[in-house]
């Protein structure tokens, strides 16, 4: 069982960190992109206009840390130097439109929304298990 819950966790933190979906338009984005930046803009309080001008930029920082995780997904030591790296360049560009707290909380609250859906996940995975369990005692 651990190491079932072991893979699902590298899978879904793999996919979810770098929202690796090879047919999504790489300038696009998507409902969850959509939904996190809503989330990161609500719990950094941020005005419309820092909204504005922060939601651009953020979708860049998630289309470089996508192909981050495509082009080093075979070297883990590689791919977490990549987006350490990444993350301090992102960050020093968000500071001029929120302040530098706040800009320092933008990876923070990046994470919190992950695995808030990394939850809602194994949650709707277990249930489903529950309903086979069911369906198949019913057979």
């Amino acid at each position: 069982m651990k190491k079932y819950l072991l893979i699902l966790f590298v899978s879904l933190f793999t996919s979810l960190t770098g929202f690796a979906q090879d047919n999504e338009p790489e300038e696009g984005g998507g409902k969850l992109l959509e939904r996190m930046q809503l989330y990161i803009q609500k719990k950094l309080d941020m005005s419309k206009d820092e909204a504005d001008k922060f939601r651009p930029l953020f979708v860049q920082y998630i289309n470089e840390l996508r192909r981050t995780h495509r082009e080093f997904r075979a070297d883990k030591p590689m791919l977490q130097l990549k987006i350490a790296e990444l993350r301090v360049r992102y960050r020093d560009q968000f500071r001029p439109i929120i302040n530098e707290q706040r800009a320092n909380r933008v990876f923070l609250h990046q994470r919190e929304f992950e695995d808030k859906i990394k939850e809602i996940i194994i949650e709707k995975r277990m249930q489903n298990r529950q309903g086979l369990r069911r369906n198949r005692a019913l057979l």
